[in-house]
């Protein structure tokens, strides 16, 4: 039993190595001077009439992502130094 798992941990990693072989030799085809896709499509929707609004409902949910301060509450190191003074 032991011997067949092995055997086939052996065939998988072949198989593994030979697929990281290819991606390494597609690596290494891909001409370095290529301009990165985020630049390709830099500005596409400028024209856009609504992109404005979309840019500000982007915004917005970004924003309501962040974690919000809390109110009115003060830390007890704080505390300690507004009773001092």
């Amino acid at each position: 039993m032991a011997i067949s798992k092995l055997m086939l941990l052996e065939s998988r990693i072949v198989i593994l190595e030979a697929e990281v072989a290819q991606l390494k030799q597609q690596i290494s085809v891909t001409p370095n001077n290529e301009t990165p896709w985020w630049e390709q499509h830099w500005g596409i929707f400028n024209d856009y009439p609504d992109y404005e609004k979309v840019v500000a409902l982007g915004r917005q949910y970004r924003e309501s992502l962040r974690p919000k301060p809390t109110k009115n509450k003060t830390s007890k190191n704080t505390q300690k130094k507004l009773s001092e003074d």
